[in-house]
C-alpha cells in the first residue's frame, strides 16, 4: 500500500512555526546534561497504546486488516501489496527515494512509516486523506501503485474467495453486503490503528530517568533550544501540522507544489505536512521526494532551511543521539505474516488480439 504520500516534510530538523528560533545550548559540560523543564517536557507526549479516538476495533476486524494488509490480490497483478512499499519488519519504510508499483512504476513521492501514523492530523504528504481508512483505499486504485481498475474489479476478488467472504461477515456482523469497498479501508485502517512502537523515549516521558544517557539528554535540550520542537512536538514529535518547505532560507527548486493540491489556496504551494519523528533512523531517505539519504544531512537542512540556523557537528551529533532514542520496538507477533483466507482470482478476461 503505497502511501506514497503520508505527508510530512520537515523530517529530521524542524520547523519553527513562524517563531524566532531561541539560541542552542552549547553550555554543557561532556559529561553532563542541560536541563529541559518540565513546561518543555509537556510539549511531548508518550505513545498511546493504540490510536483510536473511541472504542477499539473488535478482533475480527484487525485480523481482516492485517490479512488485506499483505494481500497481493488487491493489485491488479497480483504481485503487489501493502506490505510491498511498507515492510513491516523493516519500519514500515522500503529504504527507497521511490517506491517501485505496478509494471515497475516509480511513485511520484516517497513512501513514509506506516508506523504511529494513525495518529497523525491526516495523511499523505499532502493532507489529502483525513485518517488510515481514507488512506488505505487511495493506493490500490492509484495506476502507478497497485493500479486496480476500479473499486468493482476489488470487490470481485474478493466476493470470489468463501473464505474472504466468511472474514468480512465476522468482521461486519449484522452487515447485508459486507464486503464493500469502505469496508476495506475501514478493516485496513483497524489494523494499522495497532502499528504502535515505543521506546525509552516513553519510558523517559512517565518518569524513567535512567532511559535516555547524557549524551541523549543533550540531544534533547539542542532540539528544544534550536526551535525544533515548535513544530516537531506531541506523542509523534510530529505529524500534527502542515509547515512550507524553505520557511527561512529558499528551498531547491521542485515541482511538487504540496499542499496546494489539495487546497488551491497559493498560501499551501511547497507546504507538506511535518514529518513525525518516531523511528526516523530507520525510515530515510527523507523528505517527500526521498531526495536525502543522510538523516545528519536532512537535520542540517532542516535546521538551515526552515530555523534559519548552521548547527554546529556536536550539536548535530547530539540532536541525532536523542533521535536515537525514538526508534521503538516493532509488535512482532501484531504483524506476523497472517494465515490469509486467500483463493484464486477470478479469471481474466483474455487480451484482444
Amino acid at each position: 500500500m503505497r502511501t506514497r504520500s503520508i505527508v510530512m516534510v520537515l523530517l529530521a530538523g524542524s520547523v519553527a512555526c513562524g517563531r524566532s528560533p531561541a539560541p542552542a545550548t552549547n553550555a554543557a559540560e561532556e559529561g553532563s546534561a542541560p536541563a529541559v523543564t518540565q513546561a518543555q517536557l509537556s510539549m511531548f507526549a508518550p505513545l498511546p497504546a493504540r490510536m483510536v479516538a473511541g472504542e477499539a476495533p473488535a478482533e475480527p476486524m484487525v485480523a481482516l486488516g492485517r490479512a488485506l494488509y499483505y494481500e497481493n490480490i488487491l493489485s491488479e497483478n497480483h504481485d503487489v501489496s501493502c506490505n510491498s512499499c511498507h515492510p513491516l519488519n523493516a519500519y514500515g519504510a522500503d529504504g527507497r527515494a521511490l517506491s517501485v508499483g505496478d509494471r515497475g512504476q516509480l511513485g511520484g513521492r516517497n513512501a513514509p512509516t506506516v508506523y504511529n501514523a494513525a495518529g497523525h492530523i491526516a495523511q499523505f504528504w499532502d493532507g489529502r486523506a483525513k485518517d488510515v481508512e481514507a488512506q488505505a483505499k487511495g493506493p490500490i486504485l492509484n495506476p502507478a501503485e497497485m493500479a486496480m481498475s476500479d473499486s468493482a474489479e476489488v470487490l470481485a476478488h474478493l466476493r470470489a474467495s468463501p473464505a474472504y467472504r466468511a472474514a468480512f461477515r465476522e468482521a461486519f456482523p449484522g452487515a447485508s453486503q459486507p464486503v464493500t469497498y469502505d469496508n476495506v479501508g475501514r478493516a485496513i485502517g483497524a489494523f494499522e490503528r495497532g502499528l504502535v512502537t515505543p521506546s525509552r523515549w516513553d519510558r523517559y516521558l512517565t518518569g524513567d530517568s535512567t532511559a535516555l544517557d547524557a549524551r541523549e539528554r543533550r540531544g534533547l535540550a539542542t532540539f528544544v533550544a534550536a526551535g525544533c520542537v515548535g513544530c516537531h512536538n506531541g506523542a509523534y514529535v510530529g505529524g500534527q501540522s502542515y509547515q512550507k518547505l524553505g520557511l527561512r532560507t529558499a528551498w531547491s527548486p521542485t515541482a511538487d507544489s504540496g499542499r496546494f493540491a489539495v487546497t488551491k489556496s497559493p498560501a499551501d504551494v511547497r507546504v507538506f505536512k511535518v514529518a513525525a519523528l518516531r523511528n526516523v533512523e530507520k525510515t530515510g531517505p527523507y523528505f517527500h521526494d526521498g531526495s536525502v539519504a543522510s538523516l545528519r544531512t536532512a537535520v542540517q537542512l532542516m535546521a538551515k532551511h526552515q530555523l534559519g540556523r548552521d548547527l554546529g557537528d556536536r550539536d548535530v551529533d547530539e540532536i541525532l543521539a536523542w533521535l536515537g532514542a525514538l526508534t521503538g520496538e516493532l509488535p512482532t507477533a501484531y504483524i506476523a505474516y497472517p494465515q490469509k483466507p486467500a483463493q484464486p482470482a477470478p479469471a481474466r478476461p483474455a487480451a484482444a488480439n
